[in-house]
């Protein structure tokens, strides 16, 4: 009897030990963006290497300044989804400067800007439209006399920058800027879109908004980079030291890595250098997540699976 309690000691102590022992860590860490297509990419990813290269690799939520980060300090080895101009200061500082993030060479054109629904793109067709109170009093949906626009989440630079254009061009003035998440203010379109209410909002391509709904882009004048001002974004200020009274400039997006972690397995690193992802897969990863709710690993598997020889390319 004493043996056997002793047994059960021993053998509740060691199972302690191995709950509190931390996880084997994984070989490298793939940084999940906080947007569909991102989350989708990075589990694509995550999935394709490990299949390829027989490697542990963990998805990881993060956001971009903390990638960038983490891809510094070798705590983060990808990013699936580099946006520019939206992230350009960060490109210059850890890209160029300091060398330790390396971008792929081929990237996926898109673009940003605000879009309407039908009904609002009636009376607001261009930028400069959002600056007259007479016309976007009927964006109002709270009844405070203000219109309101989403301009993005909380979380992404791009909302910062949006909000440093809606002072630059004047709109901020008589416009309520709505930060939200991205399914919030989808869902808030699609019900828009349902009622033949007017609805202005950030948008930007590829994205699924554009095979769901007949959405229409405002009118703006050309980028001018001498109107483009955007502050570092680690400044707790940035936002109001930015000015930016012009479009964005075209855009593109790249997977991001660790130079240093390329200099440890070349081999991935020319993998990522030959994902080739297409506007119209980007949309359809979109679409999936955030339309049919697919969760980004379910979707991740499915992709893998149905595009073997496509990643079975990438490796060669």
């Amino acid at each position: 009897m004493g043996r056997g309690r002793e047994f059960l000691c021993a053998a509740a102590a060691a199972l302690a030990l191995a709950v509190a022992a931390p996880a084997a860590a994984a070989d490298l860490v793939i940084a999940m963006p906080p947007w569909p297509s991102g989350q989708a990419a990075a589990n694509i990813l995550k999935l394709g290497i490990a299949k390829k290269f027989s490697l542990e690799v963990e998805v990881r939520e993060l956001g971009t300044l903390t990638a960038f980060i983490g891809l510094e300090k070798g705590e983060v080895d990808i990013q699936p989804e580099v946006w520019r101009p939206n992230f350009d200061e960060l490109i210059r500082k850890f890209v160029t400067e300091k060398g330790v993030v390396t971008l792929s060479e081929r990237a996926v054109p898109a673009w940003q800007g605000i879009c309407a629904t039908p009904e609002a793109a009636a009376t607001i067709k261009s930028v400069a439209d959002l600056g007259d109170p007479a016309k976007t009093k009927i964006l109002d949906t709270d009844g405070d006399g203000r219109g309101e626009m989403w301009i993005g989440a909380a979380e992404w630079l791009s909302t910062g920058i949006e909000r440093a254009r809606a002072a630059g061009y004047g709109y901020a003035a008589n416009l309520t800027l709505v930060e939200a998440k991205e399914e919030v203010a989808m869902a808030a379109v699609d019900a828009a879109i349902a009622t033949a209410r007017p609805m202005v909002f950030y948008c930007y391509a590829p994205h699924h908004v554009f095979k769901l709904h007949q959405i229409s882009r405002l009118e703006e004048p050309p980028h001018d980079p001498a109107k483009w001002k955007i502050a570092p974004p680690n400044d707790p200020l940035w936002v109001s030291k930015s000015s930016a009274a012009t479009a964005w400039d075209a855009g593109q997006f790249q997977i991001g890595y660790a130079t240093a972690f390329a200099k440890k397995h070349p081999e991935v690193a020319q993998f990522l250098q030959k994902v080739d992802f297409s506007p119209d897969e980007v949309t359809a990863m979109s679409y999936a997540l955030e339309v049919e709710r697919q969760a980004p690993a379910d979707y991740a598997r499915k992709w893998v699976e149905s595009h073997a020889e496509r990643i079975d390319g990438w490796a060669k």
